[in-house]
């Protein structure tokens, strides 16, 4: 994957926040009157598994690997990255981002090995952090607030409180590893009947 020069943007938050929902109003409205991508990873991986054509550069045991990692619920570690540079990669080149655009991260990176693999790649200018208690989640999860869990099958509260646990354990130390490199981070706390157009003016972005 070549360099990619335009705007990034990392969404960060635990599952049911909002990220997706979010992620697709900013890149419909357009961040600053900008051309704007939402590359959800969690969204990319499956559809991979479910239609491997359409990734012509992931082999078969990249396949297999993918619908295990989501089976497990797991995340991809260090040693499987270039599987994720490949998605990546092909996201950007398919959507012609150019460094005028703004391309918002949602799901990758997950872990700080995964942040250092980037950082050949693409520059983080900026995260924009979800916060939610775990009841908001379970409520919003349940309430389907966002509009995005519909058909998800890895929503049981016993998913739910293991993916919570791997966000607090290997996602959320994300924030510490982007200020120590002065990546400014917004903030947003996020409430059960909280609007995406309340998420989206709060991101600054308009």
């Amino acid at each position: 994957m070549a360099a990619y020069t335009g705007t990034t943007i990392l969404l960060l938050g635990p599952t049911g926040s909002g990220k997706t929902p979010l992620g697709d109003a900013l890149a419909a409205a357009g961040c600053n009157g900008r051309k704007t991508a939402h590359f959800d990873f969690g969204a990319q991986l499956r559809t991979a598994v479910e239609q491997p054509q359409r990734y012509p550069l992931l082999t078969p045991a990249n396949i297999t690997l993918l619908e295990r990692k989501l089976c497990e619920n797991a995340l991809l570690e260090d040693s499987d990255f270039y599987i994720a540079e490949r998605i990546l990669g092909s996201f950007i080149t398919t959507g012609n981002l150019g460094e005028s655009d703004y391309l918002l991260l949602n799901g990758l990176p997950r872990h700080t090995g995964q942040a250092e693999a980037l950082e050949p790649l693409l520059s983080v200018t900026l995260v924009i952090h979800l916060e939610c208690t775990p009841e908001v989640v379970l409520d919003r999860i349940r309430s389907n607030a966002g509009g995005d869990r519909t058909l998800r099958n890895d929503d049981s509260t016993g998913e739910v409180e293991r993916k919570l646990d791997t966000f607090r354990q290997r996602t959320l130390p994300l924030l510490e590893y982007y200020t120590k490199r002065n990546v400014p981070v917004r903030h947003i706390t996020v409430e059960t009947g909280m609007s995406i157009r309340e998420m989206m003016m709060q991101t600054g972005l308009f």
